[in-house]
């Protein structure tokens, strides 16, 4: 099954790439890996704002991840030329998770992220990560995700 088969069986449209809010840009391409910057979680269009420990859960935050990592598959596929065929295997996933000092589940808020791409990917999107607890994230965001892929 490709992975668009897979995304359509999990009824998921990707978006088009976000345009960055500040000086970066989306992804970097050297050699066969694809860095793509951090995405923020976004609900109803804006920041998805919350901190964890304060104002939202590990489950509502594992749908905060799994949106994240839809926004990351839309800009993977601008970074693929439009074909995520070409993904070879997602290589590394590091998460931030804004957090109260004493909230210590963002490992599991991630897993929404990291699910998913196991879903899509199969294989190939099993992957090494990061989890951690920050302060704060820009504009609020209760996780920002970034990603490292190698493209055939």
């Amino acid at each position: 099954m490709s992975v668009y088969d897979k995304l359509s069986a999990l009824n998921i449209t990707l978006p088009p790439v976000s345009v960055p809010a500040a000086a970066y840009v989306p992804f970097v391409q050297t050699g066969n890996l694809v860095f793509l910057s951090g995405h923020i979680a976004r609900k109803d269009g804006k920041p998805w704002a919350a901190q964890f420990g304060r104002d939202i859960g590990t489950e509502e935050g594992k749908l905060a991840a799994r949106s994240v990592a839809i926004d990351l598959m839309g800009t993977l596929q601008a970074a693929c030329g439009g074909d995520l065929n070409r993904v070879k295997r997602i290589v590394k996933v590091m998460s931030l998770v804004n957090s109260t000092g004493d909230f210590t589940e963002q490992h599991l808020v991630t897993n929404g992220a990291s699910e998913l791409l196991g879903q899509v990917f199969g294989e190939a999107g099993v992957h090494a990560r990061s989890a951690f607890g920050v302060a704060q994230i820009p504009l609020g965001a209760c996780v920002e995700i970034e990603l490292i892929a190698e493209l055939k």
